[in-house]
């Protein structure tokens, strides 16, 4: 019994669609003539077209001649399959395209503490549009130590993160989002919230509270003149510690704000003690693909440009 060639033993290419969609164009304005118009291409093309789709699958699709155009058996049952597989290509161009418009999944993202005080709200904001986006997105936050998000972010428990930019690592990708600037404070009830011009001799007099976390060499510089007397591993520690009115330290601007304004801390000659903060949000390199965080990430950056 003679063994039938097995036509088709790959997956269909860009080629074959291209050829797929010249035959359904063919068979549907009934001819190599008419076909020519709608397609846009010659009819010697378009004959070629057609041996080569007869080649790829092994069977005879019409008859075509003087006695004009007909579709064979084969040819018709391959006619009703290409409607069947461009519909199914169309359907999913269609789904795809929905995920972009409806996202879903999760979004995993550490931050350090006590930034969302920050005047320029890039996170809050890009948040915000990503649930507008995504209303099916359900984001989860942890407010942990640097080091503890670029490891999380690194072994991907944590798609994202908020960092301090003090050092790179070679396996995350860094988008620069703010600079935050520190001064040092006392409390109301403090010996210089009184004193107009505090002296360094005067400083290193008082006990001062200092992190206990990492920092740049050039901001471990301006904590050396000052008495460390007590740590704190985050900046709400260290604002508790000032607000006691036994120590002094260093906080962000817009985090005292809310003291300074009340009365109830001032910053000690801001025009000397002071340091700027850099902040990244981080990625990790070579990340599977993930449309949400994606689509986080393009929000982000457009606030940053904006």
């Amino acid at each position: 019994m003679p063994t039938r060639k097995q036509a088709l033993s790959g997956q269909p290419s860009d080629a074959d669609l291209r050829l797929l969609r010249i035959y359904r164009k063919v068979v549907e304005c009934g001819g190599f003539s008419a076909a020519e118009v709608e397609l846009n291409i010659s009819r010697a093309a378009i004959s070629m077209a057609m041996n080569d789709l007869e080649a790829r699958l092994g069977l005879r699709l019409c008859q075509r001649g003087r006695s004009g155009f007909a579709l064979t058996d084969e040819g018709a049952e391959v006619y009703e399959a290409t409607l069947q597989l461009q519909a199914a290509v169309e359907g999913f161009r269609t789904r795809v395209n929905g995920l972009h418009a409806w996202l879903k999944g999760e979004l995993n993202i550490g931050i350090t503490d006590n930034l969302v005080t920050m005047p320029e709200m890039h996170i809050t904001d890009a948040l915000s549009a990503l649930k507008e986006r995504g209303p099916e997105v359900r984001i989860n936050i942890r407010m942990i130590p640097p080091s503890d998000i670029e490891l999380a972010v690194l072994d991907g428990r944590l798609h994202t993160g908020v960092i301090p930019a003090l050092k790179t690592l070679p396996g995350l990708e860094y988008l620069s989002l703010y600079e935050e600037r520190s001064q040092l404070y006392c409390a109301a009830d403090h010996p210089l919230f009184e004193v107009g011009d505090v002296t360094r001799e005067r400083l290193a007099e008082c006990d001062a509270v200092v992190p206990a976390y990492a920092q740049a060499p050039e901001i471990k510089a301006l904590h050396e003149p000052l008495r460390a007397a007590a740590s704190a591993t985050d900046r709400e520690g260290i604002a508790f510690l000032i607000l006691s009115g036994r120590y002094i330290g260093y906080l962000p601007t817009h985090y005292a704000e809310r003291w300074v304004r009340e009365g109830r801390m001032r910053a000690l000659n801001p025009d000397t003690w002071h340091y700027l903060t850099h902040y990244s949000a981080i990625t990790r390199k070579g990340a599977p693909p993930n449309l949400v965080l994606e689509s986080y990430l393009e929000e982000l950056a457009g606030r940053i440009g904006g």
